[in-house]
């Protein structure tokens, strides 16, 4: 098995951790893998360093990244588009989307012996109207509409599969999977989605209305928005929290369901409402 290692080094302990998982894979037999960007910072590691990310992802066996729910949605994505499964270590604060705890490295040898489940997980393809909709782009979690910084609330417009669905006044729009049903999307009284299921969530951030709720469409649907400020305020597209996008108030984005999707490696063998809880907790703590 060759196993390619992603770390987030900005991460407390994400050294050690990248040192604890290489050591226990190699004496499982595993050959490992690391981009040669991290040699500075890990020169005695026991990998091959590799000076080519693509061709690493593209030729291993398994993605592991290491840090928090960013540095794994990341990962996930380039291990998606070279299909290829990827197991989540976590060394952040959540760990949502992580499939291991850094205290429970001993199950890396169930990577041999078959041992886990692997979940599929939906993502998003996103279009820009001024790229003639030919361009996609992707997200695991969320794509976010939104103003900037210290300007004004704006007007979204919203379409459902070609027909008009209904307007808000709001900071911003999040259309969410249900990976991300507990990310920012939970944040703004989203509601809690199982992530097998196959979904678009719409949730409004800060509505200027009574009534406004978030509403879940099914994986067939199509969803249109517009966002208007009368010039007064700047509109980003944000994606995963990672790239954003500065949009005009002439542009039209659309969401879709990807035919893509992420090959998740669990090995805590605990059910999704087992970690909510647990997660959910440890933010309350």
């Amino acid at each position: 098995m060759i196993a390619a290692i992603v770390p987030n080094l900005t991460k407390t302990n994400a050294d050690q951790a990248t040192q604890a998982i290489v050591q226990v894979l190699r004496c499982l037999g595993v050959t490992v893998r690391v981009e040669s960007s991290i040699h500075q910072s890990l020169p005695n590691l026991d990998a091959e360093f590799c000076e080519d990310f693509f061709d690493m992802i593209a030729t291993c066996d398994v993605v592991i990244a290491v840090g928090g729910d960013g540095t794994i949605i990341h990962a996930a994505k380039h291990a998606a588009f070279a299909s290829k499964p990827i197991l989540g270590v976590n060394a952040g604060r959540l760990g949502f989307v992580a499939g291991l705890e850094l205290n429970q490295l001993h199950r890396l040898r169930h990577l041999l012996d078959g041992d886990y489940k692997v979940e599929q997980r939906m993502m998003l393809e996103i279009y820009l109207k001024s790229e003639g909709y030919s361009k996609p782009y992707y997200a695991l979690n969320e794509a976010v509409v939104s103003r900037g910084s210290k300007t004004h609330i704006l007007d979204f417009e919203v379409s459902y599969n070609g027909n008009n669905l209904c307007q808000y006044r709001a900071d911003g729009l999040i259309v969410a999977t249900p990976t991300g049903s507990t990310a920012y999307s939970l944040s703004a009284g989203g509601p809690v989605v199982e992530p097998a299921m196959r979904c678009l969530l719409l949730t409004p951030i800060c509505p200027h209305s009574l009534f406004t709720r978030p509403v879940v469409f099914g994986e067939d649907s199509t969803l249109h928005i517009q966002a208007a400020s009368n010039g007064q305020s700047e509109i980003f597209l944000t994606l995963d929290g990672e790239l954003a996008i500065p949009v005009t108030e002439e542009e039209c984005i659309r969401f879709q369901a990807s035919s893509r999707s992420v090959s998740l490696i669990d090995l805590k063998h605990q059910t999704f409402y087992e970690v909510v809880n647990e997660k959910l907790s440890e933010r309350r703590a």
